[in-house]
Protein backbone atom coordinates (compact mmCIF):
# COMPACT_ATOMS: atom_id res chain seq x y z
CA UNK A 1 0.00 0.00 0.00
CA UNK A 2 1.26 3.38 -1.08
CA UNK A 3 1.76 6.10 1.88
CA UNK A 4 2.31 9.78 1.57
CA UNK A 5 5.78 10.60 0.25
CA UNK A 6 7.72 12.82 2.81
CA UNK A 7 7.71 15.58 -0.23
CA UNK A 8 4.01 15.85 -0.47
CA UNK A 9 3.46 15.50 3.76
CA UNK A 10 5.65 18.90 3.80
CA UNK A 11 3.76 20.45 1.18
CA UNK A 12 0.24 19.58 2.85
CA UNK A 13 1.57 21.16 5.76
CA UNK A 14 2.65 24.46 4.50
CA UNK A 15 -0.41 24.93 2.80
CA UNK A 16 -2.52 24.20 5.62
CA UNK A 17 -0.63 27.05 7.46
CA UNK A 18 -1.18 29.27 4.19
CA UNK A 19 -5.14 28.40 4.17
CA UNK A 20 -4.60 29.36 8.08
CA UNK A 21 -3.53 32.08 7.43
CA UNK A 22 -5.71 33.03 4.60
CA UNK A 23 -8.53 32.36 6.99
CA UNK A 24 -7.11 34.11 9.91
CA UNK A 25 -6.85 31.31 12.47
CA UNK A 26 -4.38 31.02 15.46
CA UNK A 27 -1.56 29.42 15.17
CA UNK A 28 -1.50 25.89 13.69
CA UNK A 29 0.43 22.48 14.54
CA UNK A 30 0.46 19.78 11.26
CA UNK A 31 1.22 16.18 11.67
CA UNK A 32 0.81 13.53 8.81
CA UNK A 33 1.01 10.08 9.41
CA UNK A 34 1.40 6.94 7.05
CA UNK A 35 -0.59 4.32 6.75
CA UNK A 36 0.10 2.35 10.38
CA UNK A 37 -0.07 5.74 11.74
CA UNK A 38 3.97 7.03 12.01
CA UNK A 39 4.96 10.11 11.81
CA UNK A 40 5.88 11.03 8.41
CA UNK A 41 6.13 15.36 9.16
CA UNK A 42 5.29 17.79 11.59
CA UNK A 43 5.69 21.27 12.01
CA UNK A 44 3.94 24.20 14.22
CA UNK A 45 3.68 27.56 13.17
CA UNK A 46 5.31 30.47 15.05
CA UNK A 47 3.35 31.00 18.07
CA UNK A 48 1.99 27.59 18.69
CA UNK A 49 2.39 25.69 21.71
CA UNK A 50 4.13 22.50 22.01
CA UNK A 51 1.49 20.96 23.37
CA UNK A 52 0.23 20.82 20.31
CA UNK A 53 2.03 17.84 18.80
CA UNK A 54 0.39 15.66 20.87
CA UNK A 55 -3.12 16.78 20.16
CA UNK A 56 -2.44 16.75 16.17
CA UNK A 57 -1.24 13.26 16.30
CA UNK A 58 -3.99 12.21 18.42
CA UNK A 59 -6.13 13.19 15.33
CA UNK A 60 -4.15 11.75 12.71
CA UNK A 61 -3.51 8.77 14.71
CA UNK A 62 -6.52 7.75 15.70
CA UNK A 63 -8.11 8.72 12.26
CA UNK A 64 -6.00 5.81 10.59
CA UNK A 65 -5.55 3.60 13.17
CA UNK A 66 -9.26 3.19 13.72
CA UNK A 67 -10.78 3.69 9.92
CA UNK A 68 -12.60 6.78 10.63
CA UNK A 69 -12.91 9.95 10.15
CA UNK A 70 -12.28 12.80 13.71
CA UNK A 71 -15.97 14.29 12.52
CA UNK A 72 -17.17 10.21 13.05
CA UNK A 73 -15.31 9.77 15.68
CA UNK A 74 -16.39 13.02 17.93
CA UNK A 75 -20.10 11.62 16.62
CA UNK A 76 -19.08 8.21 17.93
CA UNK A 77 -17.84 9.88 21.25
CA UNK A 78 -21.30 11.34 21.70
CA UNK A 79 -23.18 8.10 21.11
CA UNK A 80 -21.14 5.78 22.98
CA UNK A 81 -18.70 6.82 25.39
CA UNK A 82 -17.46 4.05 26.22
CA UNK A 83 -16.49 2.75 23.04
CA UNK A 84 -14.00 5.96 22.38
CA UNK A 85 -12.62 5.50 25.78
CA UNK A 86 -11.60 2.07 25.54
CA UNK A 87 -10.62 3.03 22.11
CA UNK A 88 -8.05 5.64 23.41
CA UNK A 89 -7.01 3.17 26.36
CA UNK A 90 -6.18 0.30 23.51
CA UNK A 91 -4.42 3.05 21.40
CA UNK A 92 -2.24 4.14 24.47
CA UNK A 93 -4.07 7.41 25.34
CA UNK A 94 -3.58 9.07 21.85
CA UNK A 95 -7.21 9.21 20.35
CA UNK A 96 -8.35 12.56 20.11
CA UNK A 97 -11.76 12.25 18.56
CA UNK A 98 -12.70 15.46 17.04
CA UNK A 99 -12.64 17.52 13.95
CA UNK A 100 -9.46 18.34 12.64
CA UNK A 101 -8.56 14.78 12.06
CA UNK A 102 -8.84 13.85 8.31
CA UNK A 103 -7.85 10.52 6.24
CA UNK A 104 -6.23 11.17 3.11
CA UNK A 105 -6.81 8.94 0.24
CA UNK A 106 -6.20 8.64 -3.80
CA UNK A 107 -8.32 9.42 -6.26
CA UNK A 108 -9.44 5.92 -6.29
CA UNK A 109 -10.47 5.98 -2.91
CA UNK A 110 -7.25 4.06 -1.12
CA UNK A 111 -6.51 5.24 1.92
CA UNK A 112 -2.69 7.23 2.25
CA UNK A 113 -2.64 8.16 5.91
CA UNK A 114 -3.86 10.68 7.78
CA UNK A 115 -3.61 14.61 8.49
CA UNK A 116 -3.89 16.10 12.03
CA UNK A 117 -4.15 19.97 12.47
CA UNK A 118 -4.98 21.78 15.58
CA UNK A 119 -4.14 25.35 16.93
CA UNK A 120 -8.04 26.97 16.20
CA UNK A 121 -11.66 25.71 16.34
CA UNK A 122 -11.81 21.80 15.47
CA UNK A 123 -13.89 22.83 12.15
CA UNK A 124 -11.53 25.59 10.93
CA UNK A 125 -8.57 22.60 11.70
CA UNK A 126 -10.35 20.53 9.20
CA UNK A 127 -11.57 22.87 6.69
CA UNK A 128 -7.49 24.45 6.61
CA UNK A 129 -5.98 20.62 6.58
CA UNK A 130 -8.94 19.49 3.72
CA UNK A 131 -8.59 22.54 1.65
CA UNK A 132 -4.35 21.52 1.77
CA UNK A 133 -4.78 17.90 0.84
CA UNK A 134 -7.02 19.08 -2.06
CA UNK A 135 -3.98 21.49 -3.23
CA UNK A 136 -1.75 18.54 -3.83
CA UNK A 137 -4.17 16.92 -5.64
CA UNK A 138 -5.31 13.82 -2.75
CA UNK A 139 -8.84 13.66 -1.53
CA UNK A 140 -9.27 14.53 2.48
CA UNK A 141 -11.85 12.42 4.25
CA UNK A 142 -12.37 14.43 7.13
Amino acid sequence: MADISLRRARTIIRKTFEKGTEMGLKPLSVVVVDTGGHVIAFERSDGAPSGRFDIALGKARGCVLMGMTGTQLRDRAEQQAYFVASAGAALGGTLVPVPGGILVRDAKGRLLGGVGVTGDTSDNDLAAGAAAIESVGLVPNG
